[in-house]
């Protein structure tokens, strides 16, 4: 159902902390002209968790916008399985075209209350499902188990599988074969991930290097593996920034470098400064001064 490039969009705000929806129109569309797939808004890198369910849905609207068509899926990242399936129904109103699901970032389900939990907000919405597999940021474990649980109901379509051990993808697909639409959700896994069987990448520094992004996933596609390679390892750097516990900060000041936005966050968090900010701004910029010419695909 679901397959490609899909970023996983950050929230663009005003100096008074303010939705900025021209702004995030504009970068959006960036995304759309490179070639990417989809788009997830109020996803972690979007600081889903710190906006208000208008503002998700507005964010979701705007997205619509631009998407040419393209699936435009919300994240649900709710505490509580009450307010997301809540928010499922919104979202469906609203006519968001998926879901990704992510188990209680807050109280950390056993393998049956996240099955409950999964069945009841995509019950919610009744829209198809991305399911978010992250037990490193998130601490609960989608495991092998879990999706066996969740194979028989027609909504869950799809999986983000952010687990951090590429020997998961495999046993994904040894168990179900083509069951689920298999998306790497870890951009410095992503090459290993496309090599045994992904076919779609939910991408964080796509929002800043939409063109590198498409291109590696579109090269792999086309079975051009060495040509994707040399991309990915000068990629590697910049996407090592995904896996942080500043994610959200470092790709929004490689977004600044990259396509002339701002870095503005919602507190609590704060842009990097210092000497944190002075050695991501090194990462990015060395990357910049040798940032490959890509190929034809």
């Amino acid at each position: 159902m679901w397959t490609g490039v899909f970023p996983a969009v950050t929230t663009k705000f005003t100096e008074d902390d303010r939705l900025d929806h021209a702004e995030m129109e504009r970068c959006f569309a960036l995304q759309m002209e490179a070639g990417c797939d989809g788009i997830i808004v109020a996803g972690s890198l979007g600081e889903g968790p710190m906006l208000s369910v208008e503002e998700k849905l507005s964010v979701l609207k705007t997205a619509q916008g631009v998407a040419n068509g393209k699936p435009v899926l919300l994240t649900i990242n709710e505490a509580g399985t009450r307010e997301g399936a809540a928010i499922a129904k919104q979202a469906a109103a609203a006519g968001a075209d998926g879901l990704m699901i992510v188990p209680s970032p807050i109280y950390h389900t056993n393998p049956q209350e996240t099955v409950a939990t999964l069945k009841a907000m995509a019950a919610g919405g009744g829209l198809p499902v991305m399911i978010y597999s992250n037990r490193v940021a998130y601490r609960v474990d989608v495991t092998i188990e879990v999706m066996e649980e969740l194979a028989s109901d027609p909504l869950f379509v799809a999986v983000k599988e952010s687990s951090d051990d590429i020997r998961r993808s495999t046993e994904i697909i040894n168990r179900f074969g083509d069951r689920f639409d298999l998306f790497t959700g870890v951009d410095n896994l992503a090459f290993e991930a496309l090599s045994v069987g992904a076919i779609g990448w939910v991408a964080g520094l796509v929002t800043a290097f939409p063109r590198e992004t498409v291109a590696i996933y579109q090269l792999m596609k086309q079975d051009r593996r060495d040509e994707a390679l040399a991309i990915y390892r000068w990629f590697r750097p910049l996407l090592d920034l995904d896996v942080s516990t500043y994610l959200v900060q470092n790709i929004k000041l490689a977004e600044v470098h990259a396509i002339g936005t701002n870095d503005r966050v919602r507190m609590p968090r704060q842009p990097l400064s210092g000497e944190r900010r002075k050695a991501v701004e090194k990462i990015i910029k060395d990357a910049l001064a040798v940032r490959p010419v890509l190929p034809k695909f």
